[in-house]
């Protein structure tokens, strides 16, 4: 019997996060969650996903602190042995016209958007070495590549992982590691269910519709089990939305 890939998805309880754990569940790997929430508000998720027959565990801590993510990694190694895929999904927004965007909003959309990736990556990637394999895919966006007013913040961060991933794309390609970046449009989440006027929004998308979290989550299951020879890419689903 083949030994179940495991893979560890930062802000994974819910949205996008959560729909890429349902679908390599689905796929046969195990499951390790991470979120700032705590654990019984994350057992629906976890619930769920070891429906699907797989092995699922919780561990929270706050991605944008480097001390707790390095610890809560070598647990993580301790207790299960590996990690095969990484997800660095975990972002906030905190939105607003450049000349009025404090230094709060900035710095902290900064070091959860793109800190966390450096912290998550740093203390995984170690492993991913030692054991001469491993996946690791970076949420970025849409405005990471394009950018978008009133998301100065958002879109520096989402550009940084950009830069991130085709860099260490190239550092560690030799040891069959591979690092790629999933860039979304309008997707249907808790976070654009604000943006107001949605069916105008979606009029100027050349598909005419949101996305779902699950039109990312395939995209992210090819990255991290179809395919052996893709690194360094930046893959935007978008519906066309920049075309």
């Amino acid at each position: 019997m083949t030994e179940r890939k495991i893979a560890l998805i930062t802000g994974g309880s819910r949205g996008i996060g959560f729909a890429c754990a349902k679908e390599l569940a689905q796929n046969g790997c195990d499951i390790i969650i991470n979120d700032i929430c705590d654990e019984a508000t994350a057992k629906p998720a976890l619930d769920e996903i070891r429906a699907l027959g797989v092995d699922a565990w919780f561990y929270q801590f706050d991605v944008s602190n480097d001390a707790q993510v390095h610890e809560a990694v070598d647990k993580m190694i301790a207790d299960h042995g590996k990690i095969d895929i990484l997800l660095n999904n975990a972002g906030i927004t905190k939105d607003g016209l450049f000349l009025r965007m404090d230094a709060e909003q900035w710095e902290r959309v900064i070091k959860i958007n793109l800190g966390s990736a450096y912290y998550v990556t740093h203390a995984v990637i170690k492993y991913m070495m030692k054991a001469r394999q491993g996946s690791i895919i970076n949420m970025s966006s849409i405005v990471g590549v394009h950018g978008n007013a009133g998301q100065a913040n958002y879109s520096a961060s989402k550009a940084g992982l950009i830069g991130l991933t085709k860099t260490l794309a190239k550092e560690f390609g030799s040891r069959n590691i591979r690092v790629n970046a999933v860039c979304p449009g309008f997707i249907q989440t808790a976070m654009t269910a604000n943006l107001g006027n949605i069916e105008e929004y979606a009029a100027a998308i050349p598909m005419k519709r949101f996305g779902t979290p699950e039109d990312i989550a395939k995209v992210v299951k090819f990255l991290a089990l179809d395919t052996d020879y893709v690194t360094g890419q930046a893959i935007e689903v978008a519906g066309g939305l920049m075309l």
